[in-house]
């Protein structure tokens, strides 16, 4: 890893990774992000990723669970030599691999990638995906030992909800990039990528919850381990897709020759751990039955069946083109609209249980406790619903309307468990409410951390229902100095804008907005069109021959987002670069008429053609050259009076997506965070294996009675 990022700091075209992926006009900070941007770059951070965790977990596991971590162990090992003899055997996915010959400058990276959070994104996602190896391998190693208890998953629950963090924490950042980058508007299109990420995060959900009744009531054993090597699998099938090339995908690097092993390694981790679990039945199962509906594991249970069923959904949904390719000939796909009606249903549910779980009590929950529990909720939620019903027209979408509703009970129970819980401390302790809340939170972090995570989950389904259901979308075409009316909102076209480098030219408008005439705010979206990778000089034509990318022009807010992207009339612009391309073909073969330092390139190509050692300088007096061209040709584009397309989005609510995402991410950090009195009782249970083993203890003599 040390040595590629090296290779990319020092722009090192010997390595055809970063040739490929890099350039010397790439920012630094996208050069030492682009590695991941390739395929071999993402199959070294994978196993470089596997070899942190993998060595944290032998550290974390040194002492304990003897039998089961050579199995885990060897799980581990394996999974990372596969990944390692990929890069090592599978042909073209060697980051090591060299350019012959050396190029003078790199290809440069993708355009679409050129954005803050699509560089973070991969890591995130990965880190993830590589995280849940742990608990699978602990999984694995106890159901060889016969190890039935949840010892193993005490010692890999940390992990396993640092692989959650980063999936979700990833998720989010493909989401903002999408929103941001993509110029459509939206956030989340049900792509064969995001589908693939999104499932093991889903059924890691469920294995969180249902590892609390393993633990606590020792229940759901088989569920368990199924659920991890599930989680686990779905992960691998994430790397898969996006290698394989068998779904179209804007995420994916196309084809590769490494999709079939990757395939292999699936089909030998779900077949070997089914036989395992089979033939560990009778070990696994457990004596003790659900015992009341008005329980906290019978409401995970539920929440498990609503996760693994919303799973479910998206995998048809996700590989329904080979399905049906294989069944009729024909490679239909299933589009956004078909996702959202099979998916929203079982999102109302899970924003209801989110919220009623953790204020169940287990084996059973009495009455007079659930009376006292629920009403102020269930009262609270009503009101709040019947005021959206009256001042809203939020009953025309009974989906939308269903999660927030219950998404307002759920923040209210889980405010009012947090009250009760700082009010019960300040009585105790003298303490002020809010330090009393404080305290409450730092000494049972797991428990109030899981609160805040399902706070932050009820927060962003409420933001997800909102946008997406009461979404105003326009398209608009204005002359500089017209403007329109959308909804509330008031937009002026001001006056076009361009932006002129040597790798892109970007047309873009100032927008001037208003809301309910109040004053306007500025924006300024604009699109820019690049030249192919690899091209650093060309005619001008050649820059609209590469990929294009949009800046949006964005008014965030609580209630609302206002999102505008542009699309330029380029037909006039279209003759005016032909025309220019010509007479620049002109200037460089120093035909009468053109100006001197036409010529002098000309004479300065002929003489490189000659000399290759010149070929740098006179490249160099060519680009400056063409820049200055096409900054003319660009500026024409102010004066044309040309007519722009807006594309304009009001966006209700959808602030809180991200609000509770961070949220959320927040809750599961604040659940990671060891307490003081999780570290002693780890001390404790550390000198009592040595005690057990025979070890003398610091301070005690070594050897006879008092040592042992």
């Amino acid at each position: 890893m040390i040595v590629i990022e090296i290779g990319f700091a020092r722009d090192d075209f010997a390595f055809n990774i970063v040739a490929q992926h890099s350039s010397t006009t790439t920012p630094a900070f996208y050069k030492l992000t682009a590695m991941w941007s390739s395929q071999e770059g993402s199959l070294l951070l994978w196993a470089w990723v596997l070899s942190i965790a993998s060595s944290l977990a032998l550290r974390a596991t040194r002492k304990t669970l003897r039998e089961i971590v050579p199995y885990a162990t060897a799980v581990m090992m394996g999974i990372a030599v596969f990944f390692i003899g990929l890069m090592l055997f599978a042909g073209n996915v060697d980051p090591f691999m060299k350019s012959n010959p050396v190029p003078a400058e790199g290809v440069g990276l993708q355009p679409l990638l050129r954005h803050w959070a699509m560089m973070i994104h991969p890591p995130m996602l990965y880190s993830g995906y590589v995280s849940f190896t742990i608990p699978f391998a602990f999984a694995i190693g106890a159901l060889i030992t016969r190890s039935a208890d949840s010892t193993w998953i005490r010692a890999t629950r940390r992990f396993t909800l640092i692989a959650w963090t980063f999936l979700g924490f990833g998720l989010l950042l493909g989401s903002y990039w999408s929103y941001e980058e993509l110029g459509w508007g939206g956030y989340w299109a049900w792509d064969p990528v995001e589908n693939a990420a999104i499932m093991p995060w889903l059924m890691g959900t469920a294995f969180l919850h249902s590892v609390m009744v393993q633990e606590k009531r020792g229940m759901l054993r088989v569920w368990n381990v199924a659920l991890i090597v599930t989680t686990f699998s779905l992960a691998l099938l994430g790397t898969f897709l996006v290698r394989s090339g068998v779904l179209q995908s804007i995420h994916a690097f196309g084809d590769s020759t490494v999709g079939p092993y990757i395939l292999g390694l699936i089909a030998i981790v779900v077949i070997g751990s089914t036989l395992l679990i089979i033939s560990r039945l009778d070990d696994l199962r457990s004596e003790r039955r659900i015992e009341s509906f008005a329980s906290r594991e019978a409401i995970f249970l539920l929440n498990n069946l609503l996760l693994v069923a919303l799973t479910a959904v998206i995998f048809w949904g996700t590989f329904f083109p080979l399905i049906s390719e294989l069944f009729t000939g024909d490679k239909a796909s299933l589009a956004a609209p078909w996702f959202d009606t099979y998916t929203a249903p079982v999102a109302v549910g899970l924003v209801l249980f989110t919220g009623i779980g953790p204020l169940l009590v287990w084996k059973r929950m009495g009455w007079k406790n659930a009376k006292k529990t629920f009403t102020a909720p269930i009262v609270v939620s009503l009101i709040a619903g019947l005021a959206v019903l009256l001042l809203t027209d939020a009953g025309s979408e009974p989906l939308a309307f269903a999660i927030f509703l219950f998404g307002i009970f759920t923040l209210v129970a889980l405010s009012t468990e947090l009250w009760r819980g700082a009010i019960a401390r300040r009585r105790l302790s003298g303490e002020s409410l809010p330090v009393a809340a404080v305290s409450l939170v730092s000494r049972n972090r797991r428990r109030y951390g899981g609160y805040i995570v399902h706070a932050g989950i009820a927060f962003l389904l409420i933001g997800i229902a909102a946008s997406s259901s009461f979404q105003t979308k326009e398209d608009i075409t204005l002359k500089p100095g017209e403007s329109a009316t959308v909804g509330a909102y008031n937009l002026t076209y001001k006056r076009p804008t361009v932006d002129v480098t040597n790798e892109r030219i970007s047309f873009g408008a100032d927008l001037l907005v208003s809301r309910d005439g109040g004053k306007p705010v500025l924006l300024n979206p604009s699109r820019n069109y690049f030249r192919p990778n690899g091209e650093p000089s060309g005619p001008i034509a050649s820059y609209f021959d590469g990929e294009a990318t949009s800046e949006i022009g964005l008014q965030s807010g609580l209630r609302r987002d206002f999102w505008t992207a542009v699309q330029p009339n380029m037909t006039k612009m279209n003759r005016t670069v032909a025309r220019a391309d010509a007479g620049f073909r002109r200037c460089i073969r120093g035909a009468p008429g053109t100006p001197p330092a036409c010529g002098a390139v000309g004479k300065m190509m002929r003489a490189a053609a000659a000399d290759p050692s010149i070929r740098p300088v006179a490249l160099d007096q060519i680009q400056q050259l063409q820049v200055a061209t096409i900054r003319k040709v660009a500026d024409g584009y102010l004066t044309e009076d040309s007519a722009a397309t807006f594309r304009v989005l009001v966006n209700p609510m959808v602030t809180w997506m991200w609000i509770g995402a961070l949220i959320a991410i927040s809750g599961a950090m604040i659940a990671l965070w060891p307490t003081a009195r999780g570290r002693r009782a780890r001390a404790v249970a550390t000198r009592a294996a040595k005690v057990k083993a025979g070890k003398p203890m610091p301070g005690s003599p070594a050897g006879g009675e008092s040592g042992s």
